[in-house]
Protein backbone atom coordinates (compact mmCIF):
# COMPACT_ATOMS: atom_id res chain seq x y z
CA UNK A 1 0.00 0.00 0.00
CA UNK A 2 1.69 3.15 -1.08
CA UNK A 3 1.40 6.20 1.24
CA UNK A 4 0.88 9.74 -0.70
CA UNK A 5 1.70 12.66 0.27
CA UNK A 6 0.33 16.40 -0.19
CA UNK A 7 1.51 19.43 1.39
CA UNK A 8 -0.32 19.17 4.09
CA UNK A 9 -1.34 15.43 4.37
CA UNK A 10 -0.50 11.59 4.82
CA UNK A 11 -2.61 9.18 2.66
CA UNK A 12 -0.96 6.00 4.42
CA UNK A 13 -2.10 2.44 5.62
CA UNK A 14 -4.46 1.80 8.46
CA UNK A 15 -2.91 1.42 12.06
CA UNK A 16 -4.96 0.66 15.31
CA UNK A 17 -4.44 3.09 16.56
CA UNK A 18 -7.23 5.24 14.28
CA UNK A 19 -9.72 2.68 15.08
CA UNK A 20 -10.98 4.53 18.00
CA UNK A 21 -11.05 7.80 16.21
CA UNK A 22 -12.74 6.34 12.82
CA UNK A 23 -15.64 4.39 15.35
CA UNK A 24 -16.00 8.55 16.88
CA UNK A 25 -16.96 9.22 13.10
CA UNK A 26 -19.02 7.03 12.22
CA UNK A 27 -21.35 7.68 15.99
CA UNK A 28 -21.56 11.31 14.85
CA UNK A 29 -25.00 12.04 13.89
CA UNK A 30 -23.31 15.43 11.80
CA UNK A 31 -20.51 12.89 9.92
CA UNK A 32 -23.19 10.66 8.80
CA UNK A 33 -25.85 12.58 7.96
CA UNK A 34 -25.38 12.01 4.42
CA UNK A 35 -24.55 8.06 4.67
CA UNK A 36 -26.85 6.65 6.56
CA UNK A 37 -27.10 4.72 10.15
CA UNK A 38 -24.59 5.51 12.62
CA UNK A 39 -21.82 2.59 12.96
CA UNK A 40 -21.35 0.62 16.48
CA UNK A 41 -17.53 0.12 17.17
CA UNK A 42 -17.90 -3.61 16.50
CA UNK A 43 -19.10 -2.08 12.60
CA UNK A 44 -16.32 0.63 12.26
CA UNK A 45 -13.66 -2.11 13.33
CA UNK A 46 -15.43 -4.42 10.21
CA UNK A 47 -15.38 -1.57 7.65
CA UNK A 48 -11.39 -0.78 8.37
CA UNK A 49 -10.81 -4.75 7.84
CA UNK A 50 -13.02 -4.86 4.88
CA UNK A 51 -10.48 -1.63 3.35
CA UNK A 52 -7.17 -3.18 4.86
CA UNK A 53 -8.44 -6.65 2.42
CA UNK A 54 -9.77 -4.40 -0.45
CA UNK A 55 -6.30 -2.55 -0.66
CA UNK A 56 -4.61 -5.82 -0.21
CA UNK A 57 -6.62 -7.74 -2.94
CA UNK A 58 -6.75 -4.65 -5.51
CA UNK A 59 -3.45 -2.10 -5.01
CA UNK A 60 -5.80 0.63 -4.00
CA UNK A 61 -8.56 1.82 -1.98
CA UNK A 62 -9.16 3.98 1.19
CA UNK A 63 -6.13 5.92 2.93
CA UNK A 64 -6.43 6.65 6.54
CA UNK A 65 -6.14 10.40 6.17
CA UNK A 66 -3.19 12.16 8.69
CA UNK A 67 -2.59 16.19 8.72
CA UNK A 68 1.13 15.71 8.55
CA UNK A 69 2.37 18.65 10.98
CA UNK A 70 0.42 17.06 13.90
CA UNK A 71 0.05 13.53 12.96
CA UNK A 72 -3.38 14.00 13.43
CA UNK A 73 -5.73 10.75 12.36
CA UNK A 74 -8.84 13.45 10.44
CA UNK A 75 -10.71 10.29 8.01
CA UNK A 76 -10.28 8.55 5.13
CA UNK A 77 -9.87 8.91 1.33
CA UNK A 78 -9.32 6.88 -1.87
CA UNK A 79 -10.91 4.53 -4.61
CA UNK A 80 -13.12 2.55 -4.62
CA UNK A 81 -14.34 -0.11 -7.40
CA UNK A 82 -18.23 1.01 -7.87
CA UNK A 83 -20.81 -1.84 -6.44
CA UNK A 84 -22.50 -4.13 -8.59
CA UNK A 85 -25.93 -2.93 -7.79
CA UNK A 86 -25.31 0.98 -8.59
CA UNK A 87 -26.55 1.94 -12.19
CA UNK A 88 -23.00 2.71 -13.47
CA UNK A 89 -19.50 1.20 -13.39
CA UNK A 90 -16.18 2.38 -12.81
CA UNK A 91 -13.67 3.52 -9.69
CA UNK A 92 -15.26 6.11 -7.29
CA UNK A 93 -13.19 8.59 -5.97
CA UNK A 94 -13.72 9.61 -2.17
CA UNK A 95 -13.57 11.13 0.92
CA UNK A 96 -14.92 10.94 4.96
CA UNK A 97 -13.20 13.42 7.86
CA UNK A 98 -14.27 14.20 10.94
CA UNK A 99 -16.34 17.03 11.67
CA UNK A 100 -13.19 19.36 13.27
CA UNK A 101 -11.42 18.49 10.25
CA UNK A 102 -13.99 20.33 7.72
CA UNK A 103 -13.48 23.46 6.05
CA UNK A 104 -9.35 23.35 6.05
CA UNK A 105 -9.61 21.92 2.61
CA UNK A 106 -8.21 19.01 3.50
CA UNK A 107 -11.47 16.66 1.13
CA UNK A 108 -10.15 18.78 -1.73
CA UNK A 109 -6.15 18.03 -1.42
CA UNK A 110 -6.80 14.43 -0.49
CA UNK A 111 -9.20 14.06 -3.46
CA UNK A 112 -6.57 15.20 -6.12
CA UNK A 113 -3.85 13.13 -4.90
CA UNK A 114 -6.26 10.41 -5.44
CA UNK A 115 -7.06 11.46 -8.83
CA UNK A 116 -3.19 11.48 -9.68
CA UNK A 117 -2.96 8.00 -8.44
CA UNK A 118 -5.97 7.02 -10.23
CA UNK A 119 -4.60 8.57 -13.47
CA UNK A 120 -1.12 8.09 -13.18
CA UNK A 121 -0.17 5.21 -11.38
CA UNK A 122 -3.59 2.86 -12.54
CA UNK A 123 -3.58 4.64 -15.99
CA UNK A 124 -7.60 4.71 -15.28
CA UNK A 125 -9.37 6.58 -18.16
CA UNK A 126 -12.35 8.12 -16.13
CA UNK A 127 -12.77 8.22 -12.43
CA UNK A 128 -16.24 8.61 -10.95
CA UNK A 129 -17.87 10.32 -7.39
CA UNK A 130 -21.25 9.79 -6.27
CA UNK A 131 -23.18 11.43 -3.01
CA UNK A 132 -26.96 12.46 -2.12
CA UNK A 133 -28.70 15.38 -3.70
CA UNK A 134 -28.49 16.88 -0.55
CA UNK A 135 -24.68 16.49 0.10
CA UNK A 136 -23.97 20.19 -1.27
CA UNK A 137 -20.64 19.74 0.28
CA UNK A 138 -19.35 17.06 -1.16
CA UNK A 139 -20.56 18.17 -4.44
CA UNK A 140 -18.70 21.54 -4.25
CA UNK A 141 -15.41 19.23 -3.43
CA UNK A 142 -16.32 17.41 -6.76
CA UNK A 143 -16.32 20.17 -8.72
CA UNK A 144 -13.31 21.83 -7.04
CA UNK A 145 -11.53 18.81 -8.42
CA UNK A 146 -12.48 19.25 -11.77
CA UNK A 147 -15.42 16.89 -12.05
CA UNK A 148 -18.79 17.46 -13.66
CA UNK A 149 -22.15 16.32 -13.38
CA UNK A 150 -24.62 15.56 -16.07
CA UNK A 151 -28.06 14.93 -14.61
CA UNK A 152 -28.71 12.52 -17.09
CA UNK A 153 -26.47 10.52 -15.04
CA UNK A 154 -28.61 10.60 -11.83
CA UNK A 155 -29.87 7.69 -9.56
CA UNK A 156 -31.77 6.27 -7.12
CA UNK A 157 -29.66 4.18 -5.05
CA UNK A 158 -31.19 0.77 -4.59
CA UNK A 159 -28.97 -0.15 -1.26
CA UNK A 160 -30.45 2.71 0.78
CA UNK A 161 -34.64 3.04 2.02
CA UNK A 162 -36.94 5.26 0.91
CA UNK A 163 -36.45 8.60 1.95
CA UNK A 164 -33.54 11.45 1.46
CA UNK A 165 -30.45 9.52 1.36
CA UNK A 166 -31.91 7.61 -1.76
CA UNK A 167 -31.28 10.19 -4.56
CA UNK A 168 -27.56 10.30 -6.16
CA UNK A 169 -25.99 13.02 -8.31
CA UNK A 170 -22.96 11.30 -10.24
CA UNK A 171 -19.80 13.18 -11.29
CA UNK A 172 -17.06 12.19 -13.27
CA UNK A 173 -13.73 13.25 -14.29
CA UNK A 174 -11.60 11.83 -17.14
CA UNK A 175 -8.19 11.30 -17.61
CA UNK A 176 -6.02 14.23 -18.74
Amino acid sequence: MPDLLTDRLLLRPWRESDLEPWAAMNADPEVRAQLGELLTREQSDAVVAGMRADFDARGFGWWALQVRATGEFVGRAGLDVVGADLPYTGVDVGWRLRRSAWGNGYATEAALACLAFAFDELALEEVVASTTVRNVRSQAVMRRIGMTRDPADDFEDPSVPEGPLRACVLYRKQAR
